[in-house]
């Protein structure tokens, strides 16, 4: 789940006033948490077949993560709905799942939080229903490879900007757009802390990068305009030209010498 930046006002803008480093103790509860969510999205993703409604996705999810222990990080916040948020082809974030079903040929993101002893992670994963167009086989590829290339810049002594910049560089090199109202965040005891990570921007900008913060880095792509709209009725962002888009993201523990993904198994 992610920011909307200061000129889209949106009920899930939470903006905190410091960056914080963790403690070890912090890391250690944010890495079984993370280990959870990556349990529970994985099982998640395994069940969207066409035909299953974005509500039993939800129901899956919840489930599993009271049975893990932990509790859903969305379910309430700034009125939130549901525990799980299921966005198709056009949408971006924040959809409420309902009984809509899944259609073959489409494309899910799955945006998912844990809250565990206190402590938060966050990610989200966009999958196929069933058989899905090349085009929406590359986007799919281009966004998750979008991700792996900004975790090559996070490492001490770098910037923010240096994140956003990879991101830039590579999806609009592959000939796609990036999402540029909507950004990652920082992550731990509130579910959106500073700093902002935009998915777009210049090296060597905005804060620098130091061991121990915490981040959550979700680069989001659409195929056609990078700009957004809300949708009426509804919480979720959808792209303005409703061209197909797609959302990946990790929870990520600046180290040392770089960084370690914590949602991941």
């Amino acid at each position: 789940m992610n920011f909307i930046l200061l000129f889209f006002v949106f009920h899930f803008s939470l903006f905190i006033s410091m960056i914080t480093v963790k403690t070890p103790r912090e890391i250690a509860i944010m890495e079984e948490g993370g280990k959870i969510l990556a349990k529970i999205l994985k099982k998640v993703g395994e069940e969207v077949k066409p035909g299953v409604a974005t509500e039993y996705l939800n129901k899956v999810a919840e489930d599993l993560v009271f049975r893990y222990g932990g509790k859903p990080s969305f379910k309430g916040y700034e009125g939130f709905p549901a525990s799980l948020c299921t966005c198709i082809n056009e949408e971006i974030v924040h959809c409420v799942p309902s009984k809509r079903k899944l259609e073959e040929g489409d494309i899910v993101s799955l945006d998912f939080g844990v809250l565990y002893k206190g402590y938060h992670t966050d990610a989200a994963r966009t999958v196929p229903v069933g058989k899905i167009s090349s085009q929406a086989q590359r986007l799919i590829r281009v966004t998750k490879k979008s991700l792996k290339r900004a975790l090559r810049k996070v490492k001490p002594g770098n910037t923010i900007g240096d994140i956003g910049n990879a991101i830039q560089r590579y999806v609009e090199g592959q000939g796609f757009s990036v999402v540029r109202d909507l950004a990652g965040h920082g992550i731990g005891r509130e579910i959106h802390e500073d700093p902002q990570i935009l998915n777009y921007g210049k090296r060597h900008t905005g804060p620098e990068i130091k061991e121990g913060m915490v981040i959550c880095i979700e680069p989001m792509v659409t195929v056609g305009d990078w700009r957004i709209e809300k949708i009426e009725g509804d919480s979720g962002i959808k792209t303005k030209d409703n061209s197909l888009s797609a959302h990946f993201e990790d929870t990520i523990l600046v180290t040392e010498r770089g960084c370690r993904v914590l949602t991941e198994i």
